[in-house]
């Protein structure tokens, strides 16, 4: 079959891996100037290795990822270092990994609220298995029952504002749950970044006869004599299946009289929230005592009354040698915040002000003279929103026009976006596009 992909992400080079592999003809559409969508990264000169535009690791779990660079033949490329991960709690810095060591000694909660947390976390992380029973009450409401209202308050409520803002007593169970069941305290990266994965997954679907055409934003989805046709820089090619791997606002944006139907009201539906991030290269190391990560509390759904107007601070050379990097000292200071929030209007220049003038609070002798240079960037559909119930809500991969198929971060639910479950995800579409 001739079969055509909107997106040369994970989930679109993972889909055509699987589809040249059956003997079929493939052709991938990149609206970019470069493969590989949210975990794309960038080089500045002088580095040795890529940068991930967004932050991004595996885990020692992510099975379907390294499967695939398994069968590439690239097992080698990666690896697994242990990084230092922290809370920021009472004005310091605290370990955070759910340790029984850091649950119980280095938090700084009641014997009781621990006991509570620890067990709470054991629950989820060794016993609860069917996250359909979970999907059916909120995160909040199970903490609080569990885990209690001391490590609610302290913990778990400041990360659920910062990561959804004024929706996190909607957001369910299950998908705290997936979060937690599925990581390692290893953390995973390709020799040379994940572009560099990327870029040879790129490579080795080309080989295998697809082809990637990048800067070619698709303007519209139709239907032919029956088939789907991809229309592109005003050119319409026709193919026996198309997928698109876009955001649910895109893919109504481009297809013709999809919202009108149900399928396409129940797409429309779907809630989700942007991300940023503002990336420092400084000339020294911010978190001195070695973190990598450090979440940061959100008191406030409204983030300008925040101590921190961003939730993570990552110090990406506390992970990986600044050798590779020509020496500079990478960090992130992230966020994410609804597609309408001023993070997405305000310059470039300003929202890297903004976010550096807290950052002496984690280290009194940073000085601006420290800043090389910053790079900032923003992504408006960067995650979801699960509510009570979500998988009924999700709209089926196939949609109700003929032989077109829709596969996007909104689907590989309960499981938290990233490149692992793209990869799961493309190779399950593949299979239903092509079977009998």
């Amino acid at each position: 079959m001739k079969i055509g992909i909107i997106g040369a992400g994970a989930t679109g080079m993972a889909a055509a891996w699987d589809l040249v592999r059956a003997g079929h003809e493939v052709t991938l559409f990149e609206a970019g100037s470069e493969i590989g969508g949210l975990a794309a990264g960038f080089k500045d000169a002088g580095w040795e290795w890529a940068l991930e535009k967004f932050y991004h690791h595996w885990f020692e779990t992510d099975t379907d990822v390294l499967k695939l660079i398994e069968e590439m033949g690239k097992t080698e490329q990666v690896m697994f270092p242990r990084p230092k991960t922290s809370y920021w709690l009472n004005g310091k810095i605290v370990r955070s990994e759910m340790t029984p060591q850091s649950v119980l000694f280095a938090l700084p909660l009641s014997l009781i609220a621990k006991f509570r947390l620890a067990f709470g976390g054991a629950l989820l992380k060794y016993v609860l298995r069917d996250w359909r029973t979970m999907e059916k009450i909120t995160a909040v409401r199970w903490i609080k029952q569990v885990m209690g209202q001391e490590a609610f308050a302290r913990l778990w409520q400041p990360l659920l504002i910062g990561k959804f803002s004024d929706r996190y007593e909607k957001v369910n169970m299950a998908w705290l749950w997936a979060r937690i069941k599925t990581r390692s305290v290893r953390l995973g990266i390709y020799q040379g970044g994940f572009q560099a994965f990327l870029n040879d997954l790129g490579a080795a679907i080309t080989q295998k006869g697809a082809s990637i055409h990048l800067n070619s934003p698709v303007e519209r989805i139709s239907v032919a004599d029956g088939k789907p046709a991809l229309t592109v820089k005003g050119e319409t090619y026709t193919f026996d299946r198309v997928l698109s791997t876009t955001s649910p606002g895109l893919m109504l944006k481009m297809s013709e009289g999809l919202r009108e139907t149900p399928y396409g009201q129940q797409a429309a539906a779907l809630e989700s929230i942007g991300a940023v991030c503002v990336v420092y290269a400084l000339s020294q190391s911010l978190l001195t005592d070695g973190t990598y990560w450090l979440s940061l509390p959100a008191t406030h759904v409204d983030k300008s009354k925040n101590p921190f107007p961003f939730l993570a601070l990552v110090e990406h050379t506390n992970w990986m040698d600044k050798a590779r990097y020509n020496g500079d000292i990478l960090v992130y200071a992230g966020d994410y915040a609804p597609s309408d929030h001023e993070y997405f209007t305000l310059s470039d220049d300003e929202l890297a002000a903004r976010f550096a003038a807290v950052l002496p609070k984690f280290n009194p002798q940073f000085s601006p003279q420290w800043i090389r240079k910053t790079w900032v960037w923003r992504a408006p559909y960067a995650q979801p929103v699960p509510e009570v119930n979500h998988s009924e809500k999700i709209p089926d991969v196939k949609t109700p026009l003929p032989g077109v198929y829709w596969a996007s971060m909104s689907h590989v639910y309960p499981w938290d976006r990233g490149t692992n479950y793209a990869v799961q995800m493309g190779r399950e579409v593949a299979a239903k596009m092509i079977a009998p």
